[in-house]
């Protein structure tokens, strides 16, 4: 039995270790082509000449460079924040060894101090002077017992100062790991630094040109699709949680009847804890999420100031005489200003389109989403749960001006905004 649970937890140390390797060979790839991504538009940008630099595919470019550094950053911040979890761990672990090794230490010491004072002779002298054969054997059998505890206890001490030893190798290398991690975000901050002040001047010197904003206003029509697609794309792998989840209910009820009823078969005892299917919340991504629906009329604005300047549905570009379908609503802002939840949800997508440049979907309770686009600095990573109002990135500058682009939807049905959002 003993050589069982060794296996046992033998190959659960097997599995962590091989899913660890997994998580981090996922995230090289993932960082690796992000940076190759990167240099594949800096090379189509040296390619360009002067005149072809100022156009708007090269302001998207740069939009997508500044997107693909921030996720770079953030994934390298991620990475800086684990190592800190591990540095902790291991200086907790390498003082609970210390601790471990000064007990061991102290214990062997009496023990040492005690075979001086009385010898073996003294020992076997205990065992002669015995009043029966009895006490002499237990007597023996208690030397015997106290003798190998110490040897036992000697075996200890030198390897709990081996894992000491191990432990502060170990936390070396974790130090100079984190400050790699540290090096190269620094390096990719000061890169972003540079895009942006690269892209601020294409911005300025094609704000006014109707190509560019022919250009835009197509992208955006590109980009409003791309989201619906994302938004049927979300839900699809929602209801398919669902189900899954669903699934592995109903088996671990029919496998607990069973196991219930074969109880009951031996004892005659019918089960009296059943478990309830409405006690079981499978929509596990918003669950404990307080009510979307409820804020209708009421909802927290996006952005603490502004004012919308395009409209749900229909508008008309008065410079380019067109008409556009807008899913949402444009809310022009302060530059850099925060971008917030409207309400608790889970940041179920986070990607990049041209026209609406780094774009956030937030997933809330009972199938509502929200998205927020033209983002120029994003803080949050999918997979993160938010509360009504968590600052998750800063409006980014477009072609006119800062602007945030922003949606309500519910399942696949576009909302109106102003019907939702607080009277200001």
């Amino acid at each position: 039995m003993k050589y069982f649970f060794l296996s046992i937890i033998i190959l659960f140390s097997i599995t962590i270790q091989a899913q660890e390797s997994v998580q981090i060979s996922k995230k090289k790839s993932e960082l690796s082509k992000i940076k190759e991504e990167i240099n594949s538009l800096e090379q189509e940008l040296k390619d360009k000449t002067v005149k072809e630099k100022e156009t708007y595919n090269v302001l998207d470019n740069y939009n997508r460079q500044s997107f693909l550094l921030h996720r770079l950053i953030n994934n390298l911040k991620a990475e800086e924040q684990a190592k800190e979890q591990e540095i902790e761990k291991t200086q907790q672990n390498i003082e609970d060894l210390k601790k471990e090794v000064t007990s061991l230490k102290k214990n062997y010491a009496k023990y040492v101090v005690a075979i001086y004072k009385h010898t073996k002779l003294d020992e076997w002298a205990s065992i002669l002077d015995a009043a029966s054969f009895e006490q002499a054997l237990l007597r023996y059998k208690y030397l015997t017992k106290f003798s190998d505890q110490r040897e036992k206890d000697l075996k200890n001490l030198l390897t709990k100062k081996e894992d000491l030893i191990a432990a502060k190798e170990i936390l070396e290398k974790e130090r100079q790991d984190k400050e790699l991690l540290t090096e190269q975000k620094s390096d990719e901050e000061n890169t972003l630094n540079e895009k942006r002040t690269e892209r601020r001047k294409i911005l300025t010197s094609i704000r006014n040109d109707k190509a560019s904003l022919k250009s835009e206003l197509e992208a955006k029509r590109n980009a409003e699709i791309k989201i619906q697609n994302m938004i049927s794309r979300l839900i699809a792998e929602a209801e398919a949680r669902r189900k899954a989840e669903a699934e592995r209910i109903a088996r671990e009820k029919l496998k607990k009847r069973s196991k219930t009823k074969i109880y009951a078969s031996k004892t005659n005892v019918e089960e009296s804890n059943p478990v309830e299917e409405s006690s079981y919340d499978v929509d596990l991504s918003t669950a404990g999420f307080s009510s979307f629906s409820v804020l209708k009329g009421r909802l927290n604005w996006p952005v603490s100031s502004g004012r919308i300047v395009r409209k749900f549905g229909e508008n008309r570009n008065e410079k380019l005489n067109t008409v556009t379908l807008n899913y949402g609503i444009d809310i022009k802002t302060n530059a850099d200003a925060d971008v917030r939840s409207v309400a608790d949800g889970v940041i179920s997508a986070i990607d990049w389109l041209p026209g609406y440049g780094s774009v956030v979907i937030i997933t809330h309770k009972g199938d509502y989403r929200t998205v927020y686009s033209h983002l120029s600095n994003i803080y949050v990573k999918e997979g993160d749960k938010v509360k009504a109002g968590s600052v998750i990135g800063k409006v980014g500058e477009s072609l006119e001006g800062d602007i945030l682009h922003f949606e309500i939807w519910n399942s696949r049905n576009k909302q109106n905004p102003e019907v939702w959002l607080a009277r200001k």
